[in-house]
């Protein structure tokens, strides 16, 4: 879609280079700077890194309103704006009233919605910015004389670069068709800078936009001839776009957690083959990916130019997988673990992480790939020693702080910590900074053989979860335990604790039991926008007595917990397969809770049972006699799991096939917005991955109509046959 809007009479644009002149003490013609709480939600905009300024406000906690003209390559020239990515870096300071000042937050544009009839583009941001109240769109037209603030970040009458933020008092006229003229009060102008300024009024705490500055004659305006002291200028009106501009934001919720390699807007999938056969060398790995919208396929292995290292046997590349923008470009990134890649012929099964990034012609056509390996690069990672075994990317994650800062979490769970064999260590990645959590190093406890801490890893943007399903509790071997810790506030910090679980706790439920191997699954999810998040820990070896008596060993169950924001966490809830209305019941070796994913589908809103779900792998499970077919649970995370709860196995919400034997479905899981993501890595032809809509699950949407379910199989859909584990990881 192109974008195109008139120019009116004799106004001038209002886009300005950043530092051409250095700053001048500040006696603005737009007034005072306000102080550091008001107005928060105007945006200072830094178009091509200096290059051009302009401003924008906040409209929600992803989206900034601006001028379309700040982002034409000539905003001179014809106004022809694309939507996507904008053409060049930009960055927005929101909340940052004093530029001298670290308040407030930054964040990239990453995708623009331009309005086809006027000055006016929609600007996603990168992240969505907590803590500052975004202002609204007006309901009504201005009306004649009525008085309006703007907000601007634009030249002064003595400044050409201010670093504060200032207002000034205008006086509008009535709208002529998509423009709302408005002339300066007391020497007030909009000056160059200030283009995609907010004019709004504002009652008590509610501020709302009724035009956003376009053009202006810029009178008094610093470097316009004396001669010119006209004040009047040009906004775009906002009134009568309310519903397009809620239209935009709302569909764009709709795809949180949506992996988007090319920045197409179609969702795509990442698929791991990790015993895949690469260029006749057995078990080498690839990842599959399918570009939404049909756009194509493409394989991913060590034997590509973009990633680095070899294929080589055994290395499995491809074993664990993880997406996140993290170099904030607007394109998903993608984390690809290969546990058992070898530092020498005898220092075996060291492990390595690459991150191959997105870019509009896809995966590694754009940035160069990253590669973490210990003992090279820097930080943490650096100073680890190459050991045997290590398995580094074993498992991973990755996503984004509160703040906005992009982070990946590695698994390394055969690690040796002072010199006891597969304690575990954990590495966290953000920015150029590498720490490691290890038992000692930023965690409670003390190492000890087998522990395996980083078995099992989860993140979201508030908390870190750590998994180590080995640890032995009151000398019980392998109960398990699972520790939490806030991101740190700095890039460099290191995370701070804020929980060790085990079942031997007085405010958990249960009892720590050999084998129960509490915390070989956690997963996380933001409970509402307020900083709370829900922690699930699987405890797939648990031991659940049955109604008629029977002890069912390795029935397995999940515990879920409370992290609000601030204060102590606490136990939420225990789901078995004996729970109240779970499907299902306590049979030996179902193994429920083996693996666990949860997601927030609106993240922006106050949780429901239908946004705020968890899905929960039952690998063991029988269907009727056939044994270890699988099953995937999904249930809400808000009350009681039961009357929401329903289930995926071969043959039932649209999953092709009938149940077979040791197929194991559940054994991989993963979640988008859309689906929910069935890997079978031991089906016939190599392996299968499903996405599963979430219309067809109860706990989604009781509509009682089956949606078709997509699958991605080796030899089919452009992706090559030969296929070993296809679906033993999804991203």
């Amino acid at each position: 879609m192109r974008a195109s809007f008139r120019r009116v009479g004799r106004a001038a644009l209002l886009t300005t280079a950043l530092t051409l002149l250095p700053a001048l003490p500040a006696h603005a013609v737009t007034g005072p700077a306000p102080s550091d709480s008001t107005w928060s939600f105007t945006a200072r905009l830094d178009i091509g890194d200096g290059e051009r300024a302009c401003t924008g406000a906040l409209i929600d906690p992803e989206w900034l309103l601006t001028a379309a003209s700040c982002f034409l390559d000539d905003p001179a020239g014809a106004g022809k704006v694309t939507a996507g990515a904008p053409r060049q870096a930009t960055r927005a300071v929101i909340g940052r009233t004093d530029l001298t000042t670290t308040a407030g937050v930054e964040r990239t544009v990453v995708d623009l919605v331009p309005r086809e009839d006027r000055d006016l583009v929609l600007a996603r941001l990168s992240f969505p910015v907590a803590g500052i109240a975004p202002a609204r769109i007006a309901a009504a037209p201005a009306d004649a004389g009525q008085r309006l603030t703007s907000t601007g970040y634009g030249r002064t009458a003595d400044e050409w670069a201010p670093v504060k933020v200032h207002h000034g008092t205008f006086t509008a006229a009535a709208p002529t068709g998509v423009d709302v003229p408005v002339t300066g009060d007391a020497g007030a102008s909009i000056c160059a800078g200030d283009a995609g300024a907010p004019l709004f009024q504002s009652s008590g705490d509610t501020t709302k936009i009724l035009a956003v500055a376009s053009r202006s004659d810029q009178g008094g305006c610093f470097g316009i001839a004396p001669e010119q002291t006209s004040t009047a200028a040009v906004g775009a009106r906002t009134d009568d776009i309310a519903d397009w501009v809620d239209a935009t934001v709302t569909a764009a919720r709709g795809r949180v957690g949506v992996v988007d390699f090319n920045g197409d807007g179609i969702e795509d999938v990442s698929i791991g083959d990790p015993k895949a056969t690469v260029a006749a060398v057995a078990e080498a790995g690839a990842v599959r990916v399918v570009y939404g919208g049909g756009k194509g396929t493409a394989q991913l292995d060590q034997s590509a130019s973009f990633v680095p290292g070899d294929a080589e046997a055994g290395d499995r590349f491809g074993h664990a997988l993880a997406t996140v923008d993290n170099n904030q470009d607007g394109y998903t990134d993608l984390v690809v673990g290969a546990p058992y890649e070898d530092a020498t012929t005898t220092v075996t099964d060291v492990g390595t992480v690459t991150v191959i990034y997105g870019a509009p012609a896809g995966l590694g056509t754009g940035r160069t790939s990253d590669s973490y390996v210990q003992g090279d690069g820097s930080g943490a990672i650096k100073a680890a020693k190459k050991e045997k075994g290590d398995l580094l990317g074993a498992t991973l994650a990755a996503g984004r702080t509160r703040e906005g800062s992009p982070y990946i979490v590695i698994g390394s769970p055969g690690d040796a910590v002072g010199g006891r064999a597969n304690a575990g260590t954990v590495f966290y990645l953000r920015g150029t900074s590498s720490v490691a959590i290890a038992q000692g190093t930023g965690m409670s406890g003390g190492p000890e053989a087998g522990d395996r801490v980083g078995a099992s890893v989860a993140a979201d943007a508030n908390n870190i979860a750590v998994g180590a399903p080995g640890e032995d509790i009151d000398a019980i071997a392998d109960a398990g335990a699972v520790w939490v810790f806030a991101h740190p506030a700095q890039t460099t910090g290191q995370p701070l604790e804020r929980a060790n679980i085990n079942q031997n706790l007085d405010n958990v439920a249960g009892g720590s039991e050999a084998g129960d191997v509490l915390g070989a699954s956690v997963a996380l999810a933001e409970d509402g926008a307020s900083g709370n998040s829900v922690l699930a820990v699987g405890v797939p070896g648990e031991a659940l007595t049955a109604g008629n008596g029977t002890v069912a060993k390795n029935a397995g169950g999940i515990v879920t917990f409370d992290l609000p924001r601030s204060g102590s966490w606490t136990e939420r809830r225990v789901i078995t397969q004996d729970s109240e209305d779970v499907v299902g019941g306590i049979e030996a070796g179902d193994r429920f809770g083996e693996t666990l994913q949860a997601v927030n589908l609106s993240p922006n809103t106050t949780p429901t049972w239908q946004t705020l779900q968890l899905v929960a792998g039952s690998p063991g499970e029988a269907q009727g006699s056939v044994a270890a077919a699988g099953a995937v649970h999904t249930m809400t995370l808000v009350g009681a799991p039961g009357p929401h709860n329903d289930v995926v196995f071969a043959g039932h919400n649209g999953l092709p096939g009938a149940p077979t034997a040791n197929h194991r479905i559940g054994q991989t899981i993963a979640v988008s917005s859309t689906s929910v993501y069935v890997g079978l890595p031991t089906a016939a032809g190599g392996g299968a991955a499903y996405a599963v809509p979430w219309q067809n699950l109860t706990s989604r949407s009781a509509t009682g109509t089956d949606l078709p379910v997509t699958t991605h199989q080796p030899g089919n859909g452009g992706i090559p046959a030969g296929g070993k584990a296809f679906g033993s990881a999804i991203r």
